[in-house]
C-alpha cells in the first residue's frame, strides 16, 4: 500500500514600504500596510479560503481517511489574524478534524538556521507555542524555511526533540536513490528524514494547466495511477506545495479543486492512502542514512541556499542583521521585537538575488540593488533604535561612524542607481522596433554592490522608488511550483 503526504505551505512576509535615507531616525514604521492588506486578502479570497473548504470537504467525504499537513509561519498567522481572521477560524476547524497536522518551523520563515543557532531555536519555540495556543496541537514534524537542511541543522532539530524532519529530495544528494523512502540523518541517526518528490509535485503545480505538456490534461485517476504504479518497495510520496498554487496560479476555472476532491476516491480504489507525516514516520523505518554536509533547499535547480546567500548584497545584509541579534533579545520593547521578527523573513534577501532564477518575477523592486538599498535603510534605523535601548552595547562612536559612512556613500550610490535606470531605458528604446524582450545588464548593480560591501555600508540613499507590487508569482519561481528534476 502506497502512502501519500500532502503538505501545504502558507507564508507571507510583511512587505516593506519605500524607506529612504532621510527617514532614518525619524520614521520607525517600516511596512506597506496597503500592499500587505491587498496581497493577503487577495490570496485568502482566491486560494486560502477555497482551499481550506476543499480540504474540509475531502476529509468529510472520505470519512476522515484523507489526511494532510499544513506548514504556516508565525508572521503569516499574524497577517491573517489582522486582515483575514475568518481564515484562522477555518484553520481551527481543520485542526479539530484531527486529520490535519501542523508542522513546526521558524516563526519568521527566516534564515536563522544558517546564521544564528540560538536565534533559530528561539524562533522554533516561538512558532510552536503559537500553534499550540491557536490550534491546540503540538507540532511533531519539522520543516525548515524553504526546506533548508544540512547535517549541522539536523543536530539542532534533534536537540529540540523532533524525531522527523521534512526536506527536499535533491537529486545531487540522492543520486540514484529514490525520494520515496524514509531516510535518517547520518549525524543524528534517530532523526528520520522525509524527502519531497519534486517531479510529482510539479506535475500539479507546473503542468496541470499546461496544454503543451505531453500528459495534459491531468486527471485524478491518472495521477493516482502513477503513484500506485511506483515500485512496491517505495511506500511514501511527499508532495510539498504552496497553498496559493491552488486558486491563484491555478484558478478555480482550471478544475484544480475538483481534481483534489476526486483524489481520495480514486486513492481508495487503487490502494493509495493519503496520510499525515507523523503517521507515515511511525509506520515506516529508514532504509539508509544521508550525509548532507552543505545546506540544501527546495529552491531552483541547484537546490542550495544561493537564492538567499549567493551575492555580496545578501551576505552583507544578513551579517548586519544577525550581528545585533543578541542585543535585540535583551530588549523588552515589544515593537522592537516584532520588527526583529519581520526583518528576518527570507523573502527580503531573496529579492536581492542576482542569480539565474532571481526573484524579479515577483519582487516589488526594480532591481536586486533597489531591494538591498531599501532593506539596509530600514536596518540602519532599526540599529539606531537598538542603540537607544542599549547604548553601552553599541557605543555612540560606532553608530556615528556608521551614519557618516552612509552619508559619504549616498551621492555615489545614487549616481550609480540613476545610471542603471538610464541604461535600462536606452536598451528598451533601442530594441523597441524589434519587440524583442531584453534585460538590462547588472554590471552597474554589481559595481554598486562591491562599493557597498567594501565600505561596510549599512544603509544607502536613493531616489529610486520600488515598482508597484506584482499581483502574483509564476509557477516554478518559488516553492509554490518547483523546477522538475532532470
Amino acid at each position: 500500500m502506497k502512502s501519500v503526504c500532502f503538505y501545504f505551505k502558507i507564508h507571507q512576509p510583511f512587505r516593506l514600504k519605500r524607506y529612504r535615507f532621510f527617514d532614518i531616525g525619524n520614521d520607525h514604521y517600516y511596512y506597506d500596510d496597503f500592499a500587505n492588506d491587498d496581497i493577503i486578502n487577495r490570496m485568502a479570497e482566491q486560494s486560502y479560503i477555497p482551499m481550506a473548504n476543499t480540504l474540509l470537504e475531502m476529509i468529510e467525504s472520505s470519512g476522515g481517511e484523507f489526511k494532510c499537513a499544513i506548514s504556516i509561519s508565525g508572521t503569516a498567522i499574524e497577517q491573517l489574524q489582522l486582515y483575514v481572521p475568518e481564515f484562522i477560524d477555518l484553520l481551527k476547524k481543520l485542526a479539530d478534524t484531527k486529520c490535519v497536522e501542523f508542522l513546526s518551523g521558524t516563526y519568521s520563515h527566516s534564515l536563522s538556521s544558517l546564521e544564528d543557532p540560538e536565534e533559530f531555536i528561539r524562533e522554533v519555540k516561538m512558532h510552536d507555542s503559537l500553534i499550540r495556543r491557536l490550534f491546540g496541537v503540538t507540532p511533531k514534524v519539522f520543516a525548515n524555511t524553504e526546506l533548508i537542511y544540512d547535517d549541522d541543522t539536523s543536530l539542532l532539530i534533534r536537540s529540540m526533540g523532533f524525531k522527523t524532519c521534512l526536506t527536499d529530495g535533491a537529486k545531487h544528494v540522492l543520486g540514484w536513490k529514490s525520494p520515496n523512502y524514509v531516510y535518517s540523518s547520518s549525524v543524528a541517526p534517530d532523526l528520520k528524514l522525509l524527502l519531497t518528490n519534486d517531479k510529482l509535485a510539479y506535475d500539479i503545480s507546473g503542468n496541470f494547466n499546461n496544454p503543451e505538456w505531453d500528459e495534459f490534461p491531468l486527471t485524478a485517476d491518472k495521477y493516482v495511477d502513477w503513484i500506485a504504479a511506483l515500485p512496491e518497495e517505495e511506500q511514501i510520496v511527499n508532495l510539498y506545495l504552496s497553498m496559493d498554487t491552488f486558486g491563484t496560479f491555478l484558478p478555480a476555472s482550471t478544475g484544480i479543486f475538483d481534481f483534489l476532491k476526486a483524489l481520495p476516491r480514486f486513492g481508495k480504489e487503487r490502494g493509495v492512502v493519503f496520510t499525515s507525516p507523523s503517521h507515515a514516520s511511525q509506520r515506516l523505518k529508514p532504509v539508509d542514512s544521508l550525509n548532507i554536509p552543505f545546506p540544501i533547499s527546495d529552491m531552483d535547480e541547484a537546490r542550495d541556499v544561493a537564492p538567499w546567500k549567493g551575492n555580496d548584497l545578501q551576505r552583507e545584509a544578513l551579517g548586519k542583521l544577525y550581528a545585533i541579534g543578541e542585543r535585540v533579545n535583551l530588549c523588552t520593547d515589544r515593537r522592537l521585537k516584532l520588527d526583529w521578527q519581520y526583518l528576518q523573513s527570507s523573502d527580503h534577501f531573496y529579492y536581492m538575488s542576482t542569480g539565474k532564477s532571481a526573484a524579479g518575477a515577483f519582487s516589488p523592486y526594480d532591481s536586486p540593488f533597489a531591494a538591498f538599498t531599501n532593506y539596509m535603510n530600514v536596518l540602519a534605523d532599526f540599529i539606531v533604535r537598538v542603540e537607544e535601548q542599549y547604548p553601552e552595547e553599541i557605543g555612540n562612536e560606532e553608530l556615528n561612524s556608521l551614519l557618516l559612512t552612509i552619508r559619504n556613500q549616498a551621492a555615489e550610490i545614487d549616481s550609480l542607481q540613476r545610471e542603471v535606470k538610464t541604461l535600462k531605458q536606452n536598451i528598451l528604446t533601442a530594441d523597441d522596433s524589434t519587440n524583442a524582450p531584453v534585460e538590462a545588464p547588472l554590471e552597474l548593480v554589481d559595481k554598486a554592490a562591491a562599493k557597498s560591501t567594501a565600505s561596510k555600508t549599512t544603509a544607502v540613499a536613493t531616489d529610486e522608488a520600488p515598482a508597484k507590487p506584482r499581483r502574483g508569482r509564476k509557477p516554478g519561481t518559488k516553492s509554490a511550483a518547483k523546477t522538475p528534476k532532470k
